[in-house]
């Protein structure tokens, strides 16, 4: 199978699973909330769970098994807090620290969890969150989340290669760098 063929269907698998958790929860409203940049919390979850689906796949090859349900599930989940944390709300203070435990307890309340997508979702944030992963899979996403964030915060802040080099910027990439 191609790489892109590979993709493909990674992608419909992790687009069917997003659709089956915004019919049986609230994942649509993390369409509604800025993560890194402008790239939406649905986006990077989506995006987290697409990239960690991928590295499954590779670990699989190398004869690695992960609990695959578990993985989607908890990458599409690990920030299901469910506000705007750029919002100046006291509630929202140390937001980097604490939204895995509102994800957590958001989760908790739409969704029955396997103990490998509680730990995924409490665990993703380590080494901000001390206690590292326990289980394969929250290792998975906590690396893919760290990729993914790290993407979605520099790629809005690189110059484009249309963009001249001069040290002024132009309009629009002012616009993109917020």
């Amino acid at each position: 199978m191609s790489e892109t063929v590979r993709a493909e269907s990674i992608a419909r698998e992790v687009d069917d699973a997003a659709r089956q958790l915004a019919h049986a929860g609230r994942l649509d409203l993390t369409r509604e909330f800025i993560q890194h940049g402008d790239v939406t919390v649905y986006t990077h979850v989506t995006s987290v769970a697409r990239t960690s689906l991928s590295v499954a796949e590779r670990l699989g090859r190398a004869g690695i098994s992960v609990d695959r349900a578990s993985l989607l599930r908890g990458a599409l989940l690990h920030d299901y807090f469910l506000y705007d944390w750029h919002d100046p709300d006291p509630s929202h203070r140390l937001h980097g620290f604490r939204h895995p435990y509102f994800a957590l307890a958001r989760a908790e309340e739409d969704f029955e969890l396997t103990s490998r997508e509680r730990n995924i979702i409490v665990r993703h944030m380590f080494p901000l969150v001390p206690v590292p992963p326990t289980c394969r899979e929250a290792w998975i996403v906590c690396l893919a989340d760290k990729w993914c964030a790290l993407r979605e915060t520099v790629t809005g802040r690189l110059r484009r290669k249309d963009e001249p080099d001069d040290g002024v910027s132009s309009e629009s990439s002012e616009k993109r760098r917020g």
